[in-house]
């Protein structure tokens, strides 16, 4: 406990005398915190969001107005033997021209015109959630129904779910490639204003040395140093990220409400949070790991 506390004092002692370097080691850690933290927020948040579309996508397959019984008996045996269809719902043509009536209000007055409903009755399949990473299931099961007499059209515009997919794919890189650069500069920024701290304690540690001090005496208060640069260097990089979130959520919020729902869209989930803060003091810890390793 003795060592602990010697450690702690001499840590935060160097801390002070040397604030304005400190700092710098500080904002470096925290910029590479932010970066990072920024990307993941993004992806984590584009993740819910492709999970939640994935979960509510659609295959819509519409009918030649001649189907036979015959034939919408044989289509309903291919959507039950399936394992990706969770539900399905018909719709005549009487419902989508309402439908369309309904969505349309502007374009609706064209139809009036015609003396017929151009609009063919559908069946809306819902998937099931997993159907959503399973892009080679959906895609057979709207061939085989491609196929099918009686089927005019089979709609199951999976592009945008694949696009999304790549866009989380390359925010994540991005993410991971700019926060390595700034992770390493930040390690050696620690490193750099830490030995200043053994430059400015020479004395005192020749002294130790002298007397028989044990190494991790002598490097421990370096250690310390380190450790306390991540720390609070990330801590102040997530309260900032945290506030631009909340302000940004807060500003957007019915633009992201009428995109996404109200309740989709979040900050870092706690491990992600705690795992950010462990990786900050991680990489302070080892900038000052570095530069102890200067005592023999």
């Amino acid at each position: 406990m003795h060592a602990l506390r010697y450690c702690l004092s001499e840590a935060a002692r160097s801390l002070w005398r040397q604030r304005g370097s400190s700092a710098l080691s500080m904002l470096t850690i925290a910029a590479a915190a932010m970066v990072l933290g920024g990307f993941l927020l993004v992806t984590v948040n584009l993740e819910r969001v492709l999970l939640r579309w994935s979960a509510t996508a659609e295959v819509s397959i519409y009918l030649r107005d001649d189907i036979t019984q015959d034939q919408r008996v044989e289509m309903n045996r291919v959507l039950v033997a399936s394992a990706v269809v969770a539900s399905r719902e018909f719709v005549s043509k009487a419902d989508a021209l309402a439908r369309f009536r309904r969505d349309f209000p502007d374009l609706s007055s064209g139809l009036d015109q015609s003396p017929d409903n151009p609009l063919p009755a559908s069946l809306d399949v819902r998937l099931r959630p997993q159907a959503g990473a399973d892009s080679g299931a959906v895609e057979a099961l709207v061939q085989q129904v491609q196929r099918l007499p009686g089927v005019a059209d089979v709609r199951f515009d999976r592009r945008w779910l694949t696009r999304l997919s790549s866009i989380i794919a390359a925010v994540r890189w991005t993410g991971w490639m700019l926060s390595g650069v700034l992770i390493v500069t930040a390690v050696l920024t620690v490193s750099t204003i830490v030995r200043l701290t053994l430059h400015s304690r020479r004395d005192e540690i020749e002294i130790m040395q002298l007397v028989g001090a044990p190494l991790g005496l002598l490097r421990g208060p370096l250690v310390t140093e380190g450790l306390a640069h991540g720390a609070v260097g990330t801590i102040v990089a997530l309260a900032v990220l945290y506030g631009a979130f909340s302000v940004a959520k807060a500003q957007a919020g019915a633009l992201l409400t009428m995109l996404v729902g109200p309740d989709l869209l979040g900050f870092l989930p706690p491990a992600t949070f705690l795992a950010l803060i462990a990786g900050g003091t991680a990489i302070g810890t080892l900038g000052g790991w570095l530069a102890a390793r200067h005592v023999r």
